[in-house]
């Protein structure tokens, strides 16, 4: 019998066994969603107050961007450290950790009187999104039953959406109102709301014994179905944002809309991707493979549709509507793809699944802005339909292979 065909062990057992027998703990999930809207809302909050902060702290609105950047590679090296790091350590008090400090970020940003500071703040939210993301599809598969962990992941990635909606415009209001600065602060209350129902609604969870505490993060890969999947989550990731970072330019440049259309487009694809996150449960439950294979697959053709449709306004709102619908739901699948694919090792798989995704969505954005840049919008997008086709092939793939590890564990 080989390391990969071994019995769960007790880790495996809390992760995933004894939670078919406790009854689900929603308030939990709720306070963790909580948690990923301030999350997402200080990740991205930058983008809309970019020109009043590098004003103020005296730098180019390009060095002023870096924030999001170095948000970008802390949360990397976090993802990929966090679980070695935390060893045996309770896993409560390691989330609420990392909401204090999400509530300090927006602090030292809103109160930063240097550049310095200001980046400072931003890396602080880089350990909080590794960190946190790391240990996501590990902390549902502990506060529902093995079946809810879906619903539990799409009510996480729920705040995502949210805040996906509601960040950039809200972010522009009130560094109208009560400028850049009073934005970030208000980020605080929501982090000091979400640490204390945390606090009060989350269970104890024990880390892992010492001896089964795994120091290396890259031995997953190991295993052809994770390597795989893997590789497969990075492509469609990769895919997505070659296209969907320059929807702003593509709108503006070949739609040619206005301010109110602009507002109303992008508002109609956040509101598609909360509509997203509400309906993928019921299809995962049918079928987590063909639900990964069967959306990249979707996306490609909305991908290339958009290429002939990009001058009529309404076909183009259809069709990035839909492609909202199915983007803010993929994540939902992938992490419940961890957390089926790897029970017993959901933390490990959490910190490579947030490095794949982040390292894929700087390769991609930058792919993408150099094609927009040399060859124009019908080129950026079909290259990411190729990119998304890829990531529907190799989720075919990774399907075959974790069917015929399921077999020879048999």
């Amino acid at each position: 019998m080989t390391h990969e065909e071994q019995p769960s062990s007790p880790a495996r057992g809390r992760d995933r066994g004894d939670s078919a027998d406790r009854a689900a703990n929603w308030s939990g999930v709720l306070a963790m969603s909580v948690c990923v809207f301030a999350l997402i809302a200080s990740e991205f909050l930058p983008v809309s107050l970019l020109t009043p902060l590098a004003a103020e702290l005296g730098v180019t609105e390009g060095l002023a961007g870096q924030g999001i950047a170095i948000s970008g590679l802390f949360a990397v090296l976090t993802s990929l450290s966090i679980s070695p790091l935390a060893g045996s350590l309770n896993r409560k008090p390691l989330l609420l950790g990392l909401t204090f400090i999400m509530a300090l970020s927006a602090t030292l940003v809103g109160l930063a009187p240097n550049y310095l500071v200001y980046m400072i703040g931003r890396a602080l939210i880089g350990i909080v999104i590794g960190g946190f993301w790391s240990l996501s599809a590990a902390t549902a598969m502990r506060l529902v039953p093995a079946a809810q962990v879906p619903r539990a992941l799409a009510v996480f990635n729920g705040g995502n959406a949210l805040a996906s909606v509601l960040a950039a415009p809200i972010g522009s209001y009130l560094g109208s109102i009560v400028g850049w600065r009073g934005a970030f602060s208000c980020l605080v209350p929501i982090a000091l709301g979400a640490l204390i129902w945390q606090w009060i609604s989350l269970p104890s969870m024990p880390g892992p014994a010492r001896g089964r505490v795994s120091r290396h993060i890259f031995g997953p890969l190991r295993r052809p179905s994770i390597a795989l999947g893997m590789a497969a989550c990075g492509a469609f990731f990769m895919g997505q944002f070659v296209l969907f970072t320059y929807v702003r330019p593509f709108l503006e440049s070949v739609t040619k809309v206005g301010p109110t259309a602009l507002s109303l487009t992008l508002l109609v694809i956040g509101a598609a991707g909360l509509a997203g996150t509400a309906l993928i449960g019921r299809f995962l439950r049918r079928g987590l493979y063909p639900t990964l294979i069967a959306i990249p697959v979707l996306m490609a053709v909305i991908a290339v549709a958009l290429v002939p449709a990009g001058a009529w306004l309404v076909p183009v709102i259809v069709l990035l509507g839909l492609w909202g619908l199915l983007a803010t739901a993929a994540p939902v699948g992938w992490w419940s793809w961890i957390a089926d694919a790897m029970p017993g090792e959901a933390e490990a798989g959490g910190g490579l699944m947030v490095a794949t995704i982040q390292l894929s969505i700087a390769l991609g954005s930058t792919a993408g802005g150099i094609l927009f840049d040399r060859s124009g919008y019908g080129a950026t997008f079909l290259a990411a339909a190729g990119v998304l086709l890829v990531a529907a092939v190799l989720a075919v793939v990774t399907a075959r292979a974790a069917r015929g590890g399921v077999r020879r564990a048999g």
